[in-house]
């Protein structure tokens, strides 16, 4: 159920309930997920920790990553059922392919099963960042600190997948990381406001390599 947006400072509490959402060891699956990255590395369009640093960079200010936060600001502030339920529908609508909307819809799920069993809290079905940011509405977690941790688990989810594809080292992956953690701090305040009329995603790139994964024959990755 929906509860008015609040104006929330972050507390000790707080920080330890949105690491333990977001932690690889929270049981939603997302190391099952590549987001296209594995049907990039296929492709010969990207191989080595430059051109991955780049892409994560694109899809934080111009890609699905930057959506997901407008998506996640718009459902913390959402004041109505109804509005929840039309947040969900048009992030949904906007999936760019059917792995997208698989891995949205599977994530929101397994989120939903986790959290409602922890924490009494009443979850819709609803995709990953939407059930993010109800839930952190709900429990009083800060908005920008709820968006700037989901997108660096966003891309260090992506840099784990690149070690499993490509010659990545461990020094590497998190230099790619604690480069990226400005950018991620950037477009959590960029897209605080939730309002889903700035909604845009130019690195075509990646939706053409999502949409190919779907017919790619070996594969290690749901998407």
């Amino acid at each position: 159920m929906v509860t008015d947006a609040r104006t929330a400072m972050p507390t000790e509490q707080s920080i330890l309930t949105l690491s333990q959402w977001i932690s690889p060891s929270y049981p939603v699956g997302s190391f099952t997920y590549s987001h296209g990255l594995e049907a990039l590395v296929n492709l010969q369009w990207l191989g080595n920790a430059d051109s991955l640093c780049e892409w994560l960079f694109n899809i934080l200010q111009h890609g699905a990553a930057r959506t997901d936060a407008l998506f996640l600001a718009a459902a913390y502030k959402c004041n109505s059922d109804e509005a929840l339920i039309e947040i969900n529908r048009k992030a949904r609508a906007l999936a760019s392919s059917q792995e997208r909307l698989l891995e949205m819809d599977e994530l929101g799920k397994a989120f939903k099963s986790v959290t409602e069993a922890v924490w009494p809290i009443e979850i819709d079905e609803l995709v990953y960042p939407i059930a993010i940011g109800f839930c952190a509405n709900v429990e009083g977690i800060e908005l920008n600190l709820t968006t700037s941790l989901y997108l660096q688990a966003y891309v260090s989810n992506l840099v784990s997948a690149a070690q499993r594809l490509m010659p990545l080292g461990q020094t590497e992956a998190q230099k790619i990381i604690k480069t990226l953690s400005p950018i991620c701090l950037q477009v959590a305040d960029e897209t605080r406001d939730g309002n889903l009329d700035n909604i845009y995603s130019s690195v075509f790139i990646s939706d053409i390599a999502a949409m190919k994964h779907e017919t790619q024959v070996s594969r290690i990755f749901k998407t």
